[in-house]
């Protein structure tokens, strides 16, 4: 009869700290796999780098535990960003898992990291020496009835064979694995469902844009047009949608449904950009509010739109140039100034798509 890993009680908080972990990192400084409590479901925890360590988690992808400061570190250093960023900041420390792309090289092409909230895991990763690595699914390999929620259960896993200790952390508060998203060029698809669905991962990823100018037919439909494909370049998607990005143009003094000007047009046109299907749209405060980000043309667009908004409802409402400066307007005036300004309204959005995507 295979002999079953020594449960560690967990005690109060105080277990999850200080001296009371010795026991816990002797094992993993070992090689050897414990069975770890999460906010999601209990998995079976090794040292990240040790391989042989790794090994024992019988092919399942292991997912690198890490603390606040790290966890932001990783999402700032991954191929996109802001959008990992985003999602860092809404849902860590919580039940999400990013497999994000390695940008700089050696090891695997793509990594899975999390930062746990349940304090045993938490505690564990901040007083490690060494890099600890996960796997929910390892620990589920051949139980019946469900994840493993409690650490009675983890015991008799049959992944828990190896384990040189079970830690209780008592039941778990949510009882389903970790949602999994990964994030990169191309790519925004859950690899496993959890607590956080799609929809909610969409909302924090991305951002809802509108650029403002007077009529919405010529700058502002420009900067739409541009911003679109500059987002899409660097997704490496034309679905912005899908990262959760919504882009949209208004104008102030807007009446609705005009089409863009034909300057406007034959200028995007000229770099592969349509705007046979504009209409114009004029302002309204509740949609520049509840919008992520606007971006006036000029100072004096900036300013209608505060007086439309309520107190302190506007810091999210600037200029589009970084450099404070205003877009002159070229209705009426030759393909020549239009596509001048089509190039200022160009470097102005490449300026700004760092702090996008």
């Amino acid at each position: 009869m295979t002999e079953r890993p020594t449960i560690l009680p967990a005690g109060d908080a105080q277990a999850f700290s200080g001296d009371a972990l010795a026991p816990i990192l002797d094992a993993l400084e070992a090689g050897r796999p414990v069975a770890l409590p999460t906010e999601t479901v209990y998995g079976l925890a090794v040292r990240a780098d040790d391989p042989d360590a790794l090994g024992l988690l019988d092919g399942a992808e292991p997912c690198l535990l890490l603390d606040a400061e790290a966890g932001a570190a990783a999402s700032a250093a991954a191929e996109l960003p802001r959008v990992a960023s985003r999602l860092a900041d809404r849902y860590w420390p919580g039940p999400l898992a990013l497999r994000l792309r390695n940008v700089d090289g050696g090891g695997p092409e793509w990594s899975d990291a999390r930062v746990p909230a349940h304090a045993a895991a938490a505690g564990l990763v901040a007083a490690a020496p060494f890099p600890i690595a996960l796997s929910e699914t390892a620990l589920a390999v051949g139980v019946e009835d469900g994840p493993v929620t409690t650490a009675q259960r983890a015991a008799t896993a049959p992944a828990a064979r190896d384990a040189a200790l079970v830690v209780d952390g008592g039941p778990s508060a949510i009882a389903e694995p970790a949602t999994l998203l990964a994030v990169g060029s191309g790519r925004f698809d859950v690899l496993r469902e959890g607590i956080v669905d799609a929809s909610d991962l969409r909302a924090a990823a991305g951002l809802r844009v509108l650029f403002v100018c007077t009529g919405n037919t010529c700058r502002s439909p420009m900067a739409e047009a541009l911003a679109r494909a500059a987002i899409g370049r660097a997704l490496g998607s034309d679905d912005l949608a899908r990262f959760g990005f919504a882009i949209g143009s208004r104008g102030v003094y807007a009446g609705p449904g005009a089409p863009a000007s034909g300057n406007a047009a034959d200028a995007m046109h000229e770099r592969g950009l349509d705007l046979s299907r504009h209409g114009s749209t004029p302002v309204v405060a509740a949609e520049i509010a509840e919008a992520d980000r606007v971006y006036c043309l000029t100072s004096s667009h900036r300013a209608a739109l505060l007086d439309a908004l309520p107190p302190r409802l506007g810091g999210h409402v600037e200029l589009l140039d970084p450099d404070g400066g205003d877009v002159p307007d070229p209705f009426g005036r030759s393909l020549e100034v239009y596509r001048a300004t089509a190039d200022a309204i160009e470097r102005m959005v490449e300026a700004r798509l760092s702090e996008w995507v």
